[in-house]
């Protein structure tokens, strides 16, 4: 997939993103693959454990004879023995779960518990750790899930640029991908101004740069709107290409789609004959899209798909989802 530079118009197209990281710092612990999380478990991470005893009680790693791991967090009511790792191999272990398993809520925090009964303390070089205080005053670190529909990534689709402002210590980039967050995303100072590569969901997204405190528009991208403290957010519009087939239909003069996307038109998207039917290619921003092929003038449904839906005007639709 072509990179999108976001200086003008964007389009192409979880989900996670860490304690305040940028593209080159060091993730551990678990990552997003698609559509499923991959939680990670490395041995050479760690040197000590503690107790699940009430007086955590600092073991050395090397000590201790692993029967199991388990990841432990507050998606699953920090559960000691209910999410067991797979082991992989000398060294790792690995749990897969699919995005699904997790409600919407922003921030998790995760643990390993070996043997159902130590807590694995990740040392301070990672950079997705943050502290859990003990009564005593003690920093237990924990690992920082933090739920985002975006993600900093070099293969990232869309890379956000900032001309300028050399002089500035610290600009982030915000947006509603990343819950307006004036931490998270800080953009990496490049020979001619800032930079950062994202990958993100098919979606419309509104966004602005912090420039050491001030919040301004990209100023190289025309599209905006309005917001309640009477100025504007840049927009981007995140698409990806969806291919639209109808099998047979062969002795057709002309095949057209029409839908939400188009706005019904009737002449705009006219189908290519394949061997076996027709198809045609259009960009789709994530969500829920209605639509239907005019076969030489009559309407019908797609007879692939079994999704279909009543609009408001008493007409039924065949319906494409774009995640």
């Amino acid at each position: 997939m072509k990179k999108i530079i976001l200086n003008s118009i964007y389009l192409l197209f979880v989900f996670i993103t860490l304690n305040s990281y940028s593209q080159n710092d060091t993730i551990k612990g678990y990552s997003i693959e698609g559509d499923v999380v991959v939680f990670s478990f490395d041995i050479r991470d760690y040197t000590k454990i503690s107790s699940d005893g009430g007086n955590h009680e600092m073991v050395d790693f090397e000590d201790l004879d692993i029967e199991n791991v388990i990841v432990s967090g507050q998606f699953n009511n920090w559960t000691r023995d209910k999410w067991k790792m797979n082991k992989i191999d000398e060294y790792r272990y690995e749990l897969i779960k699919n995005i699904n398993d997790f409600t919407d809520e922003f921030l998790w925090e995760f643990k390993f518990i070996i043997n159902n009964s130590f807590w694995a303390e990740p040392t301070e070089k990672i950079s997705n750790i943050i502290p859990a205080r003990t009564e005593d005053g003690e920093d237990l670190f924990v690992y920082n899930l933090k739920m985002f529909t975006a993600y900093p990534s070099e293969n990232g689709n869309a890379c956000f640029k900032l001309d300028g402002y050399q002089d500035a210590k610290k600009i982030i980039l915000s947006g509603t991908f990343n819950k307006w967050s004036e931490e998270f995303f800080k953009m990496n100072k490049t020979e001619g101004g800032w930079e950062l590569t994202l990958q993100l969901n098919p979606d419309e997204y509104q966004y602005k740069f912090i420039v050491d405190g001030n919040w301004i528009e990209d100023i190289n991208n025309p599209n905006k709107k309005e917001n309640e403290y009477d100025g504007f957010n840049s927009v981007i519009n995140i698409k990806v290409p969806v291919t639209f087939v109808l099998s047979d239909y062969l002795n057709a003069n002309k095949v057209v789609l029409a839908g939400s996307f188009n706005d019904w038109s009737e002449n705009d998207y006219k189908m290519t004959r394949t061997d076996n039917g027709w198809e045609y290619k259009v960009l789709l921003s994530g969500g829920k899209h209605h639509y239907k092929f005019i076969v030489d003038g009559n309407w019908v449904l797609d007879p692939g798909n079994s999704v279909k839906e009543h609009d408001y005007n008493g007409n039924v639709n065949s319906v494409c989802m774009v995640k």
